[in-house]
């Protein structure tokens, strides 16, 4: 067992269930964690053990950093994406093992040979999605190429939802994680998949009219839209030659098309500043997208504006619910209108005491045997949150983390450099914890 500490950065909300699965090992194996966080509040809340500690840290102040990993057997950063970068590099200079729950980015993955020759391992992507979506991925993957059979369609879809009981609002939506990453998702870069052996391609402002019905038993009907750049998975998971690779975000019905409206707006711009934000009204910021006409209501400009029929009831009960139209201030001194935007809704989606959220992901593979014949495989997983504390996105970030880095801290993943947990000897162990854990995953095989 590696007699040095567990250093976790960062205590957001995500990080709940890190931290209980954590302090269970600790004390078990009487194991020293340091929790850092810049926030010593958030970084104390998630003190559960007698052998944690928790410790304020500006980790851009090298200094600071330098002192943190002193001792350290492992590093768990669940930092913002674009911090993890000097943690990483200041480990594999110590020949600390890390692992995150981000994208592997090509800074990180440049520093590939230099983790190998240090002997550390970096483990990235290991949480929901990315992470789980992996493990489960993989594991359906090589067993259907275990029988000799070749994979030649794969989609995959992950939600992060508030549980059915507690969609109180028409949009059947509450945030569960990081407001920001909602508001601006899809943008950035044109959308790229490959359907049936054709690349397709979708510009943002056509992303959430595109989408996908998924069923999901038990749950009903789902919306999916497409995520940025599905080809590359083609490679992470060994499809080179895959005819269709799609991965994409779900989202209750109606949901799309009602946000495809605050796009066309202009509503989820992130490229100026807006003048006046602390001054204006919610029905200001909707305004100021809508040509001058002192005559005709502002509700009736967007109407006109986005072309949405008098009938159309619930798509029009889906915009007024977002308070749009209210003479309530924004409660911003400066921003964008994707800024704007998000302070407006985190006032209407947020979680209450007492909710529970949702996460439902659903993949779908279609193989060939080797008789030539064509099936499906389908496999599901809904977990559903305890509360507003303990919910379900924290729990499918957090565990399939905590036991990666305790099978990282005791020796027991052997590939060094930088890392994806596409590999038996990471997602196997992991998938059959998370089983006792109430994260398990429902398969049916479709015949074509």
């Amino acid at each position: 067992m590696n007699s040095r500490g567990i250093l976790v950065i960062g205590a957001g909300r995500s990080t709940y269930h890190l931290h209980k699965y954590l302090a269970k090992y600790s004390e078990r194996n009487q194991i020293s964690i340091t929790i850092a966080d810049l926030n010593l509040k958030a970084a104390q809340d998630m003190c559960f053990s007698a052998h944690s500690a928790a410790i304020k840290v500006d980790i851009n102040q090298k200094e600071q950093l330098d002192a943190l990993l002193e001792n350290q057997g492992l590093v768990v950063s669940m930092l913002p994406a674009h911090l993890h970068l000097n943690v990483i590099r200041s480990c594999i200079d110590r020949k600390i093992n890390v692992i995150t729950a981000s994208y592997l980015s090509e800074e990180v993955k440049a520093l590939n040979e230099k983790a190998k020759s240090k002997g550390v391992t970096v483990l990235n992507e290991l949480g929901l999605d990315p992470g789980i979506d992996h493990l489960s991925a993989m594991k359906m993957i090589d067993d259907v190429k275990a029988h000799g059979s070749r994979v030649t369609h794969f989609e995959s879809f992950t939600g992060g939802l508030v549980a059915p009981q507690f969609d109180n609002n028409p949009w059947k939506y509450k945030f569960t994680w990081n407001p920001r990453n909602v508001v601006l998702a899809g943008q950035g870069g044109v959308v790229k998949f490959i359907q049936e052996g054709k690349y397709k391609f979708i510009p943002y402002h056509k992303l959430f009219r595109r989408t996908e019905v998924i069923d999901i038993d038990e749950f009903g009907k789902f919306e999916g839209y497409a995520n940025r750049d599905s080809l590359k998975y083609r490679e992470t998971y060994g499809l080179q030659d895959v005819l269709t690779m799609y991965r994409g975000t779900l989202r209750r019905r109606g949901f799309c098309r009602a946000w495809d409206c605050l796009i066309q707006l202009g509503a989820t711009d992130d490229s100026y500043q807006m003048p006046n934000v602390s001054t204006m009204t919610h029905r200001d910021f909707t305004n100021s997208f809508l040509a001058y006409n002192p005559h005709d209501s502002v509700e009736l400009k967007l109407k006109q504006y986005l072309k949405i029929d008098q009938d159309d009831v619930e798509l029009w009960e889906r915009i007024n619910s977002l308070g749009l139209f209210e003479s309530e201030l924004v409660g911003l001194d400066k921003g964008t209108p994707a800024q704007v935007l998000q302070h407006i809704l985190m006032k209407k989606w947020k979680l209450n005491e007492g909710d529970k959220d949702m996460i439902v992901m659903w993949h779908k593979l279609v193989y060939s045997t080797s008789s030539e014949e064509s099936k499906e495989l389908n496999a599901s997983l809904v977990v559903i949150g305890d509360d507003e504390k303990a919910t379900a996105m924290s729990k499918t970030v957090g565990l399939p983390l905590a036991i990666g880095a305790r099978l990282l801290y005791e020796g027991k993943i052997s590939k060094k450099g930088c890392i994806l947990p596409v590999h038996k000897e990471i997602y196997e162990p992991i998938l059959k914890e998370l089983e006792t854990l109430g994260i398990r995953f429902s398969e049916k095989e479709i015949s074509h």
